[in-house]
């Protein structure tokens, strides 16, 4: 059997069948990566910029404002040519390029989060020695594991499911070159890759998620210790957002990938492989920021010395 889909690239055929509804996807798509980028961009350049962001908290949040920025770039791009214009090709150098980073970027926040409800229990928790601990040497040490887990998962996953024959067939069923939609058009028994990827989300989804449950059933004690309720309130303040993310991303990929039962439908999966890949990275920053009194003040204080700084120049 000769694989000669890298000769021609692929064809993503995202919901062909249905152009007015691909064209309302598209611009839904369109409107939440213009949301994603803004929002994603102000975070990052304000946990840079403003010193009083300067805490392991924030710098956590940078990188995962980073890694949606990283996220949605890889595949919104590409989608909105296929569905703007008439041709749907991608190369299989791109398609590669694609798959190894939606891989490595979808390790590294499952990853991420776990890292920052580790960060939220020392704050809580251990107050008095939480900047000793989350000191900024730990903090880079555990985003570069992350980093390093997710790099290392791309590599198993991903030159496994771009290897397999697929005697020529070069239309995938997707917005975006994804494992599952390359290994439905392999024309070999996909068996042991199967296996092999649902037990790799497996342990990369369920072990930070139950890292994370513990993290806040340490909190939800500490919480209860609390008397006063504006002390409740603040510490609920801090971990709500970050509850919020969690509950929205990992409820996601655990019913595209780990469910029990029947699998999500193709058309299915596609809707939740845009939520999860678009919807939610423009969402982390809404959530985030709306609620947050230091990003406010952030946003102030930016504002004031660009006003001040204009008056300086007039004068």
């Amino acid at each position: 059997m000769v694989n000669d889909s890298h000769f021609g690239g692929f064809i993503l055929l995202g919901f062909q069948e249905q152009p007015q509804l691909e064209m309302i996807i598209s611009g839904v798509a369109f409107l939440f990566y213009t949301i994603a980028l803004t929002g994603n961009m102000a975070i990052v350049l304000l946990s840079f910029l403003d010193d009083n962001l300067q805490t392991p908290m924030y710098y956590f949040l940078r990188n995962l404002a980073i890694l949606d920025l990283c996220y949605t770039t890889n595949i919104v791009p590409q989608m909105l040519a296929n569905v703007w214009g008439k041709d749907k090709n991608i190369s299989f150098g791109g398609c590669a390029l694609q798959l190894f980073t939606d891989v490595t970027l979808y390790t590294v926040e499952c990853l991420l989060l776990a890292v920052m409800s580790y960060d939220r229990f020392n704050a809580v928790c251990k107050p008095l020695h939480y900047m000793t601990m989350m000191n900024p040497q730990l903090c880079q040490t555990l985003v570069a594991m992350s980093w390093g887990v997710g790099v290392t998962n791309c590599m198993i996953l991903s030159p496994y499911a771009m290897s397999l024959p697929r005697c020529g067939n070069r239309h995938l069923d997707h917005f975006f070159c994804e494992i599952s939609a390359m290994v439905k058009i392999a024309c070999v028994n996909t068996t042991a890759m199967e296996v092999t990827t649902f037990a790799m989300c497996l342990v990369i989804v369920l072990v930070p998620l139950l890292l994370i449950l513990v993290s806040y059933g340490f909190i939800a004690v500490a919480v209860f210790k609390i008397k006063s309720a504006a002390g409740r309130q603040k510490v609920l303040g801090t971990c709500s957002s970050h509850l919020i993310v969690v509950s929205i991303f990992y409820g996601t990929v655990i019913y595209m990938y780990i469910q029990p039962g029947n699998s999500p439908s193709q058309d299915e999966g596609k809707l939740l492989s845009i939520f999860y890949s678009i919807v939610n990275p423009s969402l982390n920053p809404l959530i985030y920021t709306l609620r947050n009194k230091d990003f406010k003040g952030a946003v102030k204080r930016l504002i004031g010395k660009g006003k001040s700084s204009l008056e300086t120049m007039r004068h």
